[in-house]
């Protein structure tokens, strides 16, 4: 799977190792930003992660800042993108399952790595299940 990524300065550290997870995974990652620990705006990186899916580019995304909350907010401006900001096992899941997210947003200070791996890889291999959720999402992009 070919994937986008992008933080601000404040899941920097975490992006930094979800890319090695992702591509011990064998994924392709594409990293969108920031490149250090420098103060910086968030709406800079996820766009361009949000971007390449909204393009069709990556088939999908993550981004990562202190909340998730502003990531998330810029990635769904896109036309195509359906980010979800997860914070639980179950929603790792229900966000593909339910709303065939193609991009997952976390908080970095909430929530610790090994944690947000894991759910990183429940949002990976759960499947759209489709049926009436399908009606749903094509009233979003709608």
């Amino acid at each position: 799977m070919k994937i986008s990524i992008g933080s601000d300065h404040g899941g920097y550290l975490y992006k930094q190792e979800i890319i090695k997870y992702l591509e011990e995974l064998g994924h392709e990652v594409i990293d969108c930003g920031t490149y250090s620990l420098d103060s910086c705006d968030y709406p800079d990186f996820s766009y361009k992660a949000a971007e390449l899916v909204s393009l069709g580019k990556v088939d999908r995304g993550i981004v990562i800042c202190t909340s998730g909350e502003g990531v998330s907010i810029v990635a769904n401006k896109l036309k195509g993108v359906r980010c979800g900001l997860v914070y639980n096992d179950e929603v790792s899941k229900l966000i593909r399952q339910h709303n065939d997210c193609n991009m997952v947003a976390f908080g970095a200070k909430f929530f610790p790595l090994e944690k947000i791996k894991e759910w990183v890889k429940n949002f990976l291999e759960t499947k759209f299940e489709g049926g009436r959720h399908l009606n749903r999402v094509n009233k979003i992009e709608r």
